[in-house]
C-alpha cells in the first residue's frame, strides 16, 4: 500500500511553533507520515491541488470544524511503574484515605528510604518474565497514548527496556528508551555511599540498549542514558555515562534537586551537591534533562544557566506525592524566566495519574499564581512546554513537537463544541479550565490514527487490559510475595 493523504479541515489549529500561532479555522494536509501544509482552507486546498492525481483521488477528508487540533503531547520524563499496581500507592490501599501518612517523598524527602527503594528495583525488574514485562509496558504506554501522548521519554522504569521497546513498536507510539541505572545506596548508618553493583555491568547494559535502539527501522525508537537518582550514582558511573553520551552523541537524563533534604545528604555521602556533581563529572551540558531541579543554590542556578540545561517539571503530581518541588523553592519558574527551557511531564505512578492535559492546567495555574500575573504562562505557553519544548529536550525537535510542514504528523484532536466552550474564542483556555485527558478524541502518530473517538484503533482494549492484569497478578504473587488469595480478591472486583 502506497502513501495516503489526509486533509483536516476547519479546526482551531494550535501549531505550538515558536510564534505560538493559532489558526481559528485552519486546515492541515498530511501526506504519508508528514505534515505537507498548514494554513487557511484556501492555502491548504491549493496544496491539495498540487498533489499527484492518485493522492487527490484517494484523499481522506476529516471535518474538524468542531475540534481543536494540537501537536501530540511529548511526555519527556516518565516511568512505567505499573508493575507496582498493588503495593505502591495502589490496589492494596483501603477505600478510605483518612489514615494516610506522609510518604517518603514528603516532608523534604526521606533520603535513605528513597535511595534504598530505588536500589531495590533492579532485582524486581529481573524478576519479571519477558511476557509480563511486555504486557505491563503495553498497557502502561497505552494509558499515555489514550491521554494524547505520542512520544514518551523514559527516565528509568520498573520494567525491562527491551520489552518496553517491543511494546512501543507494536503500539505505534514513540519512545526514548533507557535503563533503570544505579550502582550505590546511601545507608542510614554511615556517612559514605555503599556500592551495590558493578559499574561496568551497568554501563554495558546501557550501551547494549543504545545499539539495540539504533537498529530500529520504524523511526520511532531512540535511546538516551539516564541515572535513577544522583544519590544512587558513584563518580565512576557518572563519568562512564558522560563518556557514553559523548561517544553516542545522545542526551542524558537524571533526577536532581528534587527534594529539600537531597543536597545535605549528597554532601554527607559524596562530598558535594547534585548539580555540582553533575558539573564535575562532565554531565552538566545542554544535552542534560534535569528532572525537577528545584532545590539548588545560587551558584548551582548559575551553573545550570551557563550550561543551558533543560529542566523537566511535573507540577501535576507534586502535591499528591507529597513533594514541594514547585512552591517551596520557587526556583524553576525563576530559571524559566531567565531563559532555561522548562518542559512539562507526568513523572510516573503505579496507577494512572495526572496526564499531560492536567499537567498543563497545573503549570498555567501555579506558575501564574506564584508570579501574581496571569501572563507568566499563557495557555499557548503551557502547550509549548508539553510539546515543542519537550521535544527539544529529547533532541527530537526537528521531527516532532509542533504542527509545521515537514514535521512528522503527530497530532491530537479534541472536541470543543459543548457547554465548556460556548462563546470562548480561545478553546485551549476552556480546555485547561474544564477539560482533561479523557476528552482526547483522536490521536495520530506519523499520520497513523491510533485513537479515534476515544477508542483504540487496531487494539482490543479488553485483551490489552486482561493481559496486563494477568501479568500483574503473576509478578505480584511471585516477586512481591503478596498472597495469591489477596491478589485474586482484588481482581475479582474488576469487570472483565
Amino acid at each position: 500500500m502506497g502513501e495516503k493523504a489526509i486533509l483536516l479541515e476547519g479546526g482551531c489549529v494550535y501549531q505550538a511553533d515558536a510564534a505560538g500561532s493559532v489558526l481559528p479555522r485552519g486546515s492541515i494536509l498530511i501526506v504519508g507520515d508528514r505534515i505537507a501544509a498548514v494554513g487557511s482552507a484556501d492555502d491548504v486546498r491549493a496544496a491539495v491541488a498540487a498533489l499527484d492525481a492518485d493522492l487527490r483521488d484517494n484523499l481522506e477528508v476529516v471535518d474538524a470544524r468542531s475540534m481543536m487540533v494540537l501537536p501530540g503531547f511529548v511526555n519527556a520524563h516518565w516511568h512505567d511503574m505499573f508493575a507496582m499496581g498493588f503495593p505502591l500507592r495502589g490496589a492494596l490501599r483501603p477505600a478510605s484515605d483518612r489514615a494516610d501518612e506522609i510518604g517518603f517523598f514528603g516532608g523534604g524527602g526521606d533520603m535513605h528510604t528513597i535511595s534504598r527503594t530505588f536500589d531495590s528495583f533492579d532485582g524486581l525488574i529481573a524478576g519479571l518474565t519477558a511476557d509480563e514485562a511486555y504486557d505491563i509496558a503495553r498497557y502502561s504506554m497505552w494509558t499515555q497514548l489514550r491521554g494524547g501522548v505520542t512520544t514518551i521519554g523514559d527516565v528509568g522504569s520498573l520494567n525491562q527496556p527491551l520489552e518496553m521497546v517491543r511494546a512501543a513498536q507494536d503500539l505505534g507510539i514513540r519512545l526514548s528508551a533507557t535503563t533503570w541505572a544505579g550502582d550505590a545506596v546511601c545507608p542510614p548508618d554511615g556517612d559514605r555511599f555503599q556500592r551495590t553493583r558493578d559499574t561496568d555491568t551497568v554501563l554495558t547494559a546501557v550501551e547494549d540498549l543504545l545499539r539495540h535502539c539504533a537498529s530500529d527501522t520504524t523511526g520511532r525508537i531512540r535511546c538516551r542514558p539516564s541515572i535513577a537518582y544522583v544519590t544512587n550514582m558513584t563518580d565512576e558511573l557518572g563519568r562512564g555515562f558522560a563518556d557514553l553520551a559523548r561517544r553516542h552523541q545522545v542526551g542524558f537524563a537524571t533526577h536532581v534537586g528534587a527534594v529539600r533534604n537531597e543536597p545535605d545528604t549528597l554532601r554527607k555521602y559524596y562530598g558535594t551537591s547534585g548539580v555540582r556533581r553533575l558539573h564535575d563529572l562532565g554531565l552538566l551540558t545542554d544535552r542534560l534533562m534535569a528532572a525537577h531541579c528545584a532545590f539548588v543554590d545560587d551558584e548551582e542556578q548559575k551553573l545550570l544557566l551557563d550550561a543551558g540545561v533543560h529542566i523537566s517539571h511535573s507540577p501535576g503530581k507534586y502535591g499528591p506525592a507529597g513533594e514541594s518541588t514547585l512552591t517551596e523553592s520557587g526556583v524553576v519558574p525563576i530559571l524559566r524566566r531567565a531563559g532555561l527551557d522548562v518542559s512539562l511531564s507526568t513523572d510516573g505512578a503505579s496507577l494512572p495519574n495526572a496526564g499531560m492535559a492536567e499537567t498543563m492546567r497545573a503549570v498555567w495555574q501555579m506558575y501564574n499564581e506564584m508570579a501574581a500575573s496571569q501572563i507568566d504562562v499563557l495557555p499557548t505557553d503551557a502547550l509549548a512546554m508539553a510539546t515543542r519544548i519537550a521535544a527539544k529536550g529529547l533532541g527530537w525537535s526537528n521531527e516532532i513537537g509542533s504542527l509545521e510542514p515537514g514535521k512528522q504528523a503527530d497530532l491530537v484532536l479534541i472536541r470543543a463544541d459543548d457547554w465548556r466552550y460556548l462563546l470562548n474564542p480561545r478553546p485551549l483556555e476552556s480546555f485547561l479550565w474544564l477539560g482533561g485527558s479523557a476528552d482526547i478524541d483522536t490521536v495520530m502518530v506519523a499520520g497513523r490514527t491510533l485513537i479515534e473517538r476515544g477508542q483504540p484503533v487496531g487494539v482490543d482494549y479488553a485483551e490489552l487490559r486482561d493481559r496486563y492484569l494477568d501479568a500483574l497478578a503473576g509478578f505480584t504473587t511471585r516477586c512481591l510475595r503478596v498472597p495469591g488469595e489477596v491478589v485474586a480478591g482484588v481482581l475479582s472486583g474488576v469487570p472483565r
